[in-house]
């Protein structure tokens, strides 16, 4: 193709920008650079206060252009967008690998797909298909299906077939597979070591399972997978983009990148350079981050034109880039309209499921006794940025608790709780941190008959729990009320 000019890669450039924003209404500067050819725009939990009014915000990005993408994190679990204010009453994807029903996965991936199509949103920036090999990831954990790779495979695909029968395209993440870390890619680069054949033996079964499934789109990780290349982030890498997704998977959608604000992305580059690495690398749709500025995109655009005229970024690997966005756009508009949103699906009801089914997906420990008088006590940790700071557990279920922070400690615990109360030590990953790990044994050891109930994902190697639900949405917090009241008095 002729040689694009300065102008030309700029616009192309704009055309697969997925920035974020700040606030609850739309930015005139974003309304400007949509009517422009903009390629979209990505929601988190700040921009949403009420489902009506997300339905409002997604029509005022419609009105000033009507074929752009509309992407969200609603994982329908732990990790919640339309629920951020209250917690998800989805039930999450540890608790369906638990059940491993299909039929329940696919069903539980419908209705938030109809949630999505009623307020307008046509991209669901999930199912996650990581395999979560290592108990303690700080950052997947009970996003995944599970540990065991065929299973992950398994409900990947049905969650993918239950989300787009409804219209919204899946993206299936985080590729090549960012289930064996012990760093968040938003604060450090995690390396994963292995061979090409464990790889293809784990993390890419779930992916290859996605494809053949029709997922529209798969997103990046920022990982190093230094057998694999060690010279490039995933979200960068030729050979894992186009070698392995494109090639050897046959994937033929839209490659969407995490967020490229995440330090495992621009902690040494900056987010501009990050972007035109990211679509050289083989990334089609570029998530930039979450409070993205009028200013900060001028310097990408500058930035991406920049390595087009420097031959870093081919001319032909940005025009297949924003081809492909813009084809994603015209499909959705077009499934969109063949299919119309369920009368059933409304503003103000909020999905409700089988409080048995969900009760049945908790573990307890044999001889597991639960007293008539007893504690709820949350370990409130700092969760990681993906899950945000939406409410999570007993509490959001409305149940009455004592929190307690790293800065109280055991002693708040054992000074607060009335004489002859039972403790149920509830968290999140208290096997991975020193503080709720020392609060755990600390009031065990002092107070015999103490529960500690796992709500993320457990490792009984570092600490056995009493109860674990592999997942902390509301859904879940109340199942977990619900299950301690069904084991009162008796032995488990």
């Amino acid at each position: 193709m002729t040689a694009l000019s300065v102008v030309q890669a700029r616009r192309l450039a704009s055309a697969t920008l997925l920035p974020g924003f700040e606030g609850t209404t739309l930015p005139e500067w974003l309304a400007d650079r949509l009517r422009s050819g903009l390629a979209g725009v990505c929601l988190f939990g700040g921009n949403i206060v009420s489902r009506a009014q997300l339905a409002e915000l997604v029509a005022s990005i419609r009105a000033a252009s009507p074929r752009a993408i509309i992407a969200i994190d609603e994982e329908g679990g732990d990790v919640t967008r339309l629920y951020y204010d209250v917690g998800s009453p989805y039930p999450g994807n540890a608790v369906l690998g638990r059940l491993d029903d299909e039929q329940v996965t696919e069903h539980v991936a419908r209705i938030v797909g109809w949630e999505l199509r009623r307020v307008g949103i046509d991209l669901d920036l999930a199912p996650d298909a990581d395999v979560n090999s290592n108990p303690r990831n700080p950052v997947i954990g009970t996003r995944s299906f599970g540990a065991d790779p065929h299973l992950v495979a398994r409900h990947t695909a049905a969650w993918v077939r239950g989300l787009q029968s409804t219209g919204v395209a899946a993206c299936v993440k985080h590729f090549p597979g960012h289930g064996d870390t012990e760093l968040d890619s938003h604060l450090a680069l995690p390396v994963v070591r292995g061979a090409i054949e464990q790889l293809r033996e784990r993390e890419l079964v779930p992916f290859a399972a996605a494809v053949s499934a029709g997922t529209r789109t798969v997103m990046t990780s920022h990982i190093l997978l230094p057998d694999v290349d060690p010279d490039h982030v995933a979200t960068f890498s030729n050979r894992v983009l186009q070698g392995l997704l494109r090639d050897e998977l046959g994937f033929g959608g839209v490659v969407v990148s995490d967020a490229l604000d995440m330090a495992g992305a621009s902690a040494e580059s900056g987010i501009p350079l990050a972007a035109a690495r990211a679509l050289a690398g083989g990334s089609d749709l570029l998530c930039i981050g979450t409070d993205n500025t009028d200013e900060q995109l001028d310097e990408i655009e500058t930035a991406v034109a920049d390595a087009v005229a420097s031959g870093a970024l081919t001319d032909a690997r940005l025009a297949d880039a924003a081809a492909r966005v813009a084809a994603l756009a015209t499909e959705s508009a077009e499934l969109a309209a063949q299919l119309p949103v369920p009368e059933w699906v409304t503003l103000d009801d909020e999905p409700q499921f089988d409080p048995a089914l969900l009760r049945s997906a908790i573990d307890v420990l044999p001889s597991t006794i639960v007293a008539p008088d007893r504690v709820l006590v949350v370990l409130q940790t700092v969760a990681n940025i993906a899950v945000g700071v939406a409410p999570w557990g007993p509490q959001a279920a409305g149940a009455e608790v004592l929190v307690v922070t790293e800065a109280e400690g055991a002693e708040a615990v054992v000074h607060s709780l009335p004489e002859g109360a039972q403790a149920v030590i509830v968290g999140q990953g208290i096997h991975r941190h020193d503080w709720t790990r020392a609060v755990a044994e600390r009031v065990r050891a002092e107070r015999p008959g103490t529960i500690v109930v796992e709500m993320g994902w457990p490792d009984a190697s570092a600490l056995a729990a009493d109860l674990t639900t592999w997942g902390a949405s509301r859904a879940m917090g109340g199942a977990l009320v619900e299950r301690l009241a069904e084991l009162e008095g008796d032995v488990a």
